[in-house]
């Protein structure tokens, strides 16, 4: 039974909108970093969504969703990153390559140039201070993932990568996937987080006129087109127009965005760094 002093979900509506009209970042919400995708999913992630991250192998989906990790971090957001494709220690070198513009193999054999290791140094003392907790997935799916993600104290957006790993019901992949979306979706609702996954897609876009991911790639029996909040398509040229004068320019297509516009945003992919920078407002 509600007492008169409690805010009702209404009342905490209005004070959001309130907010809102007045310049501030709505309470539930979380800037990703990226000023152009932030305009576009109207001010960040929101809590209680699942927001999916595909595209073609190597097109730079971790990448992408650890660089956000990573600027949340920064900005005050408490993120988690849980992967199951990298140990941790290599996570934290790709986020040090990324922060700091260094190549991953000079991080790992010691052949930093001064300037860079200057770099580097300095972006490990912001790392130590204001960090993604990093972690790799955990074996058993999405009820494994349920406890470590409730074992995290106040966190706010969970990033998993990629969505492929939470396939374990040993049906069919298609079927394992789609029970996987909808288990994360759940849990976003359950545990008022945002959870950003990537994931690879089921069609290959090769030999297609046109190669930029659609939401139908994504396969999982429709899984991801429809539960999923909002789905983000990486699309680079140069991955499919070799030596075509393009090299690094990304177009992330906002395939999917139940509460806002469908589009696309210009990114720029420092590959050499495995950095993204938004082309509207680089070098954050």
């Amino acid at each position: 039974m509600l007492r008169p002093t409690d805010i009702s979900p209404l009342a905490r509506l209005v004070r959001r909108v309130d907010a809102a009209s007045e310049g501030e970042t709505a309470a539930d919400s979380f800037a990703t970093g990226f000023p152009s995708i932030d305009k576009w999913l109207g001010g960040g992630v929101r809590r209680g969504d699942l927001v999916v991250i595909g595209g073609e192998v190597g097109c730079g989906k971790s990448s992408l969703s650890l660089a956000m990790a990573l600027r949340m971090s920064q900005a005050g957001t408490n993120s988690a990153f849980l992967t199951h494709e990298m140990s941790v220690e290599r996570v934290m070198e790709r986020a040090l390559a990324i922060e700091g513009r260094a190549r991953v193999d000079d991080i790992r054999q010691g052949t930093l140039d001064e300037f860079a290791r200057a770099a580097v140094g300095a972006t490990a003392v912001r790392l130590r201070d204001r960090a993604p907790i990093f972690e790799t997935l955990p074996m058993g799916g999405a009820e494994a993932l349920d406890g470590v993600l409730r074992r995290t104290l106040d966190l706010q957006v969970a990033f998993i990568d990629p969505l492929q790993a939470l396939a374990v019901g040993g049906r069919s992949q298609d079927e394992d996937l789609a029970a996987a979306i909808l288990a994360l979706k759940g849990l976003a609702i359950a545990l008022n987080v945002a959870i950003v996954v990537t994931s690879h897609l089921h069609t290959s876009p090769t030999g297609r006129p046109n190669q930029r991911p659609t939401l139908d790639d994504f396969g999982a029996l429709g899984a991801v087109k429809q539960h999923a909040d909002v789905v983000l398509g990486i699309f680079r040229e140069e991955m499919f127009q070799p030596n075509s004068g393009v090299d690094g320019a990304t177009e992330l297509l906002v395939l999917k965005n139940r509460n806002g516009n469908t589009g696309y945003v210009d990114l720029y992919f420092y590959k050499q760094w495995l950095r993204f920078e938004d082309m509207l407002d680089p070098d954050r």
